[in-house]
């Protein structure tokens, strides 16, 4: 694999790697006692869609995808919903064994544990992630049914039946019964804008193309979160390439 060159522009000018650009990181490190410690990951054109014809293809480039698979690289889990999982047809989160030796550098384990949230469970058994035997998937659902036939790894957190995912309670519990201490989501847009009314994500990471959607694009990367007013965002640093740039964000 070919390593783009992205500009950082801020802090320091400079010009880094997606590996150099994320070295030290250390997300697992900032987490509290009683969850995990959230970043999203999103991609978005100018004008706020976060897909076109309902993918991030066409909204993405050779250094974002680096940086997209990097960042996964980083954390202890990722999270998804089951629309996200299905549209982009999610399979081995992390394939390049590298990517899987720097994790085991880190201290983590060589695949990332998959968090997929599905309230009615609506997956089948063929989805990529969940026929390969590498996986270890958890599903967040209020449904009491499970998936038959999965070649992964797959266990269950379950809210009140027919209720929303209780989602500050199942950070909770991925922080206790699995000792997940950093989680990437990477959305989409429905998941994102559940967490952020409740105070659940600390940082995004956001992708923004040189390009204007109209009305070819989809939803903003949080839809039309329930918030009471804005939440306020501080630039951690700034990076570049071709056109595209990389903002890493702390929610104050």
């Amino acid at each position: 694999m070919t390593e783009v060159v992205l500009r950082r522009l801020l802090p320091e000018p400079g010009i880094v790697t997606a590996v150099e650009a994320l070295e030290g990181l250390a997300l697992a490190d900032l987490a509290a006692d009683h969850r995990p410690y959230l970043v999203l990951n999103m991609v978005a054109t100018a004008d706020g869609a976060a897909a076109v014809a309902h993918r991030t293809a066409p909204i993405s480039n050779p250094a974002d995808r680096q940086l997209f698979h990097e960042l996964r690289a980083h954390a202890d889990a990722v999270m998804v919903g089951a629309g996200t999982v299905r549209t982009e047809r999610y399979g081995r989160l992390v394939r390049d064994p590298q990517r899987r030796a720097r994790r085991v550098a880190r201290g983590l384990a060589p695949d990332p544990l998959a968090i997929v949230v599905s309230r009615r469970l609506t997956l089948t058994a063929d989805l990529p992630l969940l026929a390969d035997p590498h996986s270890r998937v958890v599903v967040l659902t209020a449904s009491a049914a499970e998936l038959p036939g999965c070649a992964a790894d797959v266990s269950y957190l379950r809210s009140a039946p027919g209720e929303q995912v209780d989602l500050p309670a199942m950070l909770t519990r991925l922080r206790t019964e699995h000792n997940v201490r950093s989680v990437l989501c990477e959305g989409g847009p429905n998941l994102n804008a559940a967490l952020l009314p409740a105070g659940l994500v600390d940082e995004l990471f956001l992708s923004i193309a040189p390009a204007l959607a109209g009305n070819a694009g989809s939803l903003s990367i949080v839809d039309r979160a329930p918030l009471a007013k804005p939440v306020a965002l501080e630039l951690t640093w700034l990076l570049e390439a071709q056109g595209q740039l990389f903002a890493r964000y702390a929610l104050r």
